[in-house]
């Protein structure tokens, strides 16, 4: 209701996005010979001339009703129109793909279990069907168990991965009647089936992760309801397509080129599709481009001064930033990408685990250069941290020696445990057993850290082992921690870090969201 004027009520009604849409005005009039007011309501429709925008054309409003989200575009985000034009042409160029791969691969199938083959039996098709079926159960059970926790973080990365894995059985199940019957093409039938089974876990894993970032209204249920009514449609239009290609595709030949062109035209638009999201949470790939600019561009950061430890010591440090009133610089001298920027710079398949380096050139115009310094591990077990001889990549390698019931350790535990006692985390980095010159971090958590403790976690240990790449002779334990504690100082002098986290959420990043992990993480108390 938006006025009341003697016996005139006036209703505005809206959408889910507070868009006016239709008026009503109530007159109220007593002429005296009636016992009771007589009352009109009067209709006002925005008129057409005052509509600015297509989505308002009564046609298009329509269909946006039946197709998109209600309260579209307000309800959710930027990058989901985008992603839906790219992922929609892809499933349309899949249902015409799969209407030529599903003929050849249905008649490849049926040739390799014996139709056609006086000498087949029905029986030895069945087993074949059910070993198919059975490997990609037992497929399922297995991948799920080995990524579950990392179809989240890298959603975007299996999304892709998931259409990969069926294009890829779509070939395999074409090139069946080409190998030799028995236990190769037992073999290769079965592949496909795994991989189909692949496809399945890491396409609706991704997809649900995708659309709850999507949401912004809680609508998750109604997103994915039209989603399925968006690939409804396509999916119709791409058969009746596809029905009609194929009639006009007869040779082996163009049949394979045809099929070829599709699927490479497939996997270009569902890439085009994933690189166009821009999540909004922090994994370890868009760790290590946010913090490595923010970082780089820090006046306060002089990577000299703590490489060479003219820097003071931890306690030096809280005692001279008692004194201090404030640090020298303010949020707006240090860079903060969005995830759009960071959207445009990120790969689809990075390298697990890795320490990747940008630094801020401003005067530069072209694009940052990735340098790759390192890796790291968060939420490692602790045989993993010390460097148990029952794990085969310790980080500790080369340092340490073990006997049947225990080991021995050159870290500096006490020391470490002295330094984080006051964190929530604890790390030191080693020299990386696989590359030369390049240095591994093991992050112990510990327990009840927080997500921001994590974040703090990967920020420092990027940070150290910057600092550690440019130095040559850093293989002393002693200076590698000198150089864990001057950085740590430095994290932790004024609160910059926690300074870091309510700039980055003032740009747009969700900071409530564990994206580090990409495997079942363990904690520790001492």
């Amino acid at each position: 209701m938006d006025s009341f004027a003697g016996n005139r009520l006036t209703f505005q009604e809206t959408d889910e996005a507070d868009t006016a849409i239709t008026a009503f005005i109530y007159s109220e009039h007593d002429d005296g010979a009636s016992k009771q007011p007589a009352g009109r309501v009067d209709v006002m429709n925005p008129s057409t001339a005052a509509t600015t925008s297509w989505l308002d054309q009564p046609l298009i409003k329509s269909l946006s009703d039946v197709f998109l989200p209600s309260g579209y575009p307000h309800s959710v985000s930027e990058d989901y129109l985008p992603y839906q034009i790219f992922s929609q042409i892809k499933d349309s160029l899949q249902a015409f793909c799969s209407s030529i791969a599903g003929l050849l691969s249905s008649r490849a199938v049926l040739q390799g279990v014996g139709v056609g083959n006086a000498d087949a039996s029905p029986t030895s098709a069945l087993l074949l069907h059910i070993l198919q079926d059975s490997s990609g159960r037992v497929a399922t059970i297995l991948f799920a168990h080995r990524v579950g926790t990392a179809l989240e973080p890298e959603c975007k990365t299996y999304r892709l991965a998931a259409d990969v894995f069926n294009d890829i059985a779509m070939i395999l199940d074409c090139l069946s009647p080409g190998v030799p019957a028995g236990y190769m093409r037992v073999t290769v039938l079965s592949t496909a089936g795994v991989l189909r089974a692949l496809c399945g876990v890491a396409g609706g894993s991704s997809k649900a992760s995708l659309s709850a970032h999507f949401a912004r209204w809680g609508n998750l249920a109604e997103l994915n309801a039209k989603d399925s009514s968006q690939e409804t449609v396509i999916s119709l239009v791409g058969m009746l397509v596809g029905s009609l290609v194929v009639s006009h595709v007869t040779s082996l030949s163009t049949t394979w080129a045809a099929l070829l062109f599709l699927l490479g035209l497939h996997l270009s638009m569902n890439y085009a599709a994933v690189r166009a999201v821009q999540m909004t949470s922090l994994n370890r790939q868009r760790a290590n481009i946010v913090f490595s600019t923010l970082l780089s561009s820090d006046p306060d950061l002089n990577i000299e001064a703590l490489a060479s430890g003219s820097g003071s010591t931890i306690q030096e440090k809280k005692k001279r930033v008692s004194r201090s009133s404030s640090l020298k610089t303010t949020p707006e001298k240090w860079k903060l990408l969005t995830p759009a920027e960071v959207a445009e710079q990120e790969r689809i398949f990075p390298k697990d685990g890795a320490l990747e380096w940008i630094s801020y050139q401003p005067e530069k115009q072209h694009q940052p250069i990735k340098q790759n310094i390192g890796s790291a591990a968060i939420g490692v077990p602790l045989s993993k941290f010390f460097g148990d001889t029952n794990t085969s990549t310790s980080s500790t390698k080369g340092i340490i020696s073990s006997t049947s019931s225990s080991f021995k350790t050159s870290l500096p535990i006490t020391q470490l445990s002295t330094l984080f006692e006051e964190e929530a985390y604890l790390f030191f980095p080693c020299p990386s057993p696989s590359k030369k010159g390049r240095w591994h971090a093991s992050i112990l958590l510990k327990k009840g850290c927080s997500k921001q403790d994590r974040l703090k976690a990967w920020a420092h240990a990027l940070l150290a082992v910057w600092v550690l790449n440019g130095q040559k002779d850093a293989n002393d334990p002693a200076q590698i921690l000198d150089i864990v504690s001057r950085t740590l100082a430095f994290m932790s002098e004024q609160s910059r870090f926690e300074r870091y986290m309510m700039a980055l959420a003032a740009v747009g990043w969700d900071l409530d969201v564990a994206a580090l992990e990409t495997s079942g993480g363990r904690r520790v108390c001492f």
